[in-house]
Parts: structure tokens; sequence; C-alpha cells
């Protein structure tokens, strides 16, 4: 199968993807980077179409928003502008986005977000994992599908030089790559995300493992957490073998 195509949302909107920047480039809000911050957008943006996955128009809209604040701010002010003159172009965005995390917290305070991944990605305390490989009792780092794309850019930089290949193109499919890991996790507690990966020699194997993993979260057959913020994230099947 080589169109084969996977409708997540991996982002709720454009804006949610510029709090998830903007949170890990560590900048103020009042006083964004445009420059930076689009160019990791765009970024973002091409993973996933690389990918297959489904990109909204809202993003490209934001594309196009980011693109003209950065044409603004490196221009001087036009002559006669009036009382335009001296505002700052980020004044809007960030106003909308400063909107939109109140809301968004607020939601989230309220338990009324409702959350296709709640049942995944584990938020409150299962246990974390020791080095003795024990569950202890202790709340886990908020953590979600922007992480795990972070982790997974990191992946596919240090993956052997190359262009991406079509997904089965090298003989691996989506479904095929799904058996695999499930066969891992009958044998192993959990996995590494990194170790998820071993094995694979070209990019086009990573990307295949990468979207066998997401369809595996699709459908809550796996879950994935992090111990710790920005801390090896780990996989162990949804239900345990042999469980009712």
């Amino acid at each position: 199968m080589t169109d084969y195509s996977i409708k997540i949302p991996l982002f709720e909107g454009p804006l949610d993807l510029l709090l998830h920047l903007i949170r890990k480039e560590e900048v103020d809000i009042y006083d964004i980077p445009v420059a930076r911050i689009a160019e990791q957008y765009l970024e973002y943006i091409e993973l996933m179409k690389e990918l297959n996955l489904e990109v909204a128009g809202e993003f490209l809209v934001m594309a196009a928003t980011l693109a003209q604040i950065k044409s603004r701010m490196l221009l001087p002010p036009a002559e006669g502008e009036g009382e335009e003159e001296g505002i700052d172009p980020r004044e809007e965005l960030v106003e909308r986005l400063l909107e939109y995390k109140k809301f968004k917290e607020a939601a989230e305070t309220l338990g009324e977000r409702e959350n296709l991944w709640r049942d995944v990605f584990v938020r409150s305390a299962k246990g974390a994992w020791e080095d003795g490989g024990e569950l202890q009792e202790e709340a886990l780092f908020n953590f979600g599908l922007m992480d795990l794309l972070d982790a997974f850019k990191k992946v596919l930089a240090n993956a052997p030089a190359g262009k991406f290949h079509d997904v089965g193109s090298e003989g691996i499919s989506i479904t095929d790559r799904i058996n695999q890991i499930l066969d891992r996790l009958s044998e192993l507690e959990s996995l590494t995300f990194d170790g998820l990966f071993e094995g694979d020699r070209t990019k086009g194997q990573v990307v295949v493992t990468f979207l066998a993993l997401l369809e595996l979260a699709r459908l809550r057959a796996v879950r994935i957490f992090q111990v710790e913020e920005y801390g090896i994230i780990r996989i162990m099947k949804a239900v345990a073998d042999g469980s009712a």
C-alpha cells in the first residue's frame, strides 16, 4: 500500500500548535520571535504532510498570517499611517493566543474538554518507572501528541540520510509493522520510544513505524506515557495479555 493516509488530530488547531511552540521555546507570549516560531511552525506542517497526516486549511491560513506579520515587522512604518504607526503587528495574534489559552485551561480544569487520547496518553498516576522496573505510585507529567511528534523529529533527524519513501515501498506495510510492535509488547512489559525504531535502516522505515504507532494509539491498543517532563517515553499494551 503506497498511499496510506491517516487522519489524526495531532493539534486541535493552529493556535494549539503555536502555544506548544511558545512553551517549547520558552519565549514570552507578549514578545513572540515571529521569524523563529514561523520557521518551526512550517517545519511541523511539512512533516505532517510528509507523514500523510491530514492538514486542515486553517493551519495554512495561520502560516500565511505568520508570514504577513513577519513581513510587517521587517518593514519600516509607512508614511501617513497616523494612529496605525507604532502598533505591534503581533498584537492581534497575541490577543487570540491569550484568549485561546484562557479557555483551554478553563476547559481542562473543569474536565469538560473531550480528549480523544485520554485513554492513550497517561496523565495521572498508574505509576512511574524506576531503575528496578517496578511501578511506583506517583503522578505522571502531562504528555500528549505534540510531545510525541517532537520525539519523532529527533529520531527522524538521526535516521540515515535520504528522502522519504512511499509508505509500503520497502516491503513493509503499516499492518505488518503494527503486528510486529504488538508481538514485541507481548514479550516485554514496555518499550521505549527510541527502542521502537531499532532495526529501522531508512527514513522510510522510520516513518512506517511511527505511523503504525499512531494507528495503535488511535485504536487505543497501546498506552504511551512519560515519567518526567522531557524524559523517556514508554509504550505498553493498553490491556495486558490474559486480562479480561
